[in-house]
């Protein structure tokens, strides 16, 4: 099998890495939901030697991941874990970090509410939550090619779509999350951040 490798991932790593490290500067344990290939774990980890990326996704995406895993042969870079967000069950120690990225918009919306309702049983009192993607506002496109992508992404699975902030920032809310900052980033993308309200 040879490493997966995704050039949307290439291109947007470093943009994110830049917004994560004032959050994640202090270390602690971050489980990324959807991994994917890892490039963003392998980029940031390199990085950020205190922080401990604990990557997951669904199980036809783990050989693959693994193999960045292995290659990096990184302390602070984690196996991954299988994690099919509908049915989750966080039994393990809370995170001080959850990130998230280019997910929503492949998730069904039923999927998506499990994601957040996910999110208070593995994060930590005042953690922080990181959903990076495209999102509309007001029930608008940012820009004509968002518009062009959810095309493309209905007519992949109608059930994917981009999100709307509004909605996402409700389901948010509900669960005791407050958003601290919406980043302007490359290609037309948001890096939403969230803190958990401590308990």
């Amino acid at each position: 099998m040879n490493k997966p490798f995704s050039q949307a991932s290439e291109n947007n790593k470093e943009a994110i890495r830049q917004i994560l490290a004032p959050y994640v500067k202090v270390g602690g344990i971050l489980l990324e939901i959807g991994s994917g290939t890892g490039q963003h774990g392998d980029h940031i980890t390199q990085d950020q030697p205190a922080l401990i990326w604990q990557t997951s996704d669904q199980a036809p995406y783990l050989d693959g991941i693994e193999l960045w895993v292995t290659d990096a042969n990184r302390d602070n870079f984690k196996a991954p874990l299988e994690l099919e967000i509908s049915t989750a069950k966080w039994n393990n120690e809370k995170v001080d970090f959850i990130y998230s990225a280019n997910t929503a918009h492949i998730m069904s919306w039923a999927e998506v509410e499990a994601f957040f309702e996910f999110i208070p049983s593995a994060l930590k009192a005042s953690g922080y939550f990181f959903l990076y993607g495209p999102f509309n506002y007001q029930g608008q496109f940012t820009s004509e090619s968002n518009a062009r992508f959810n095309h493309w992404l209905k007519e992949q699975a109608p059930h994917r779509a981009i999100r709307d902030f509004e909605a996402l920032n409700q389901l948010a809310n509900e669960q005791g999350l407050e958003l601290i900052a919406d980043n302007a980033m490359p290609a037309n993308n948001r890096l939403l951040v969230w803190q958990i309200s401590p308990k």
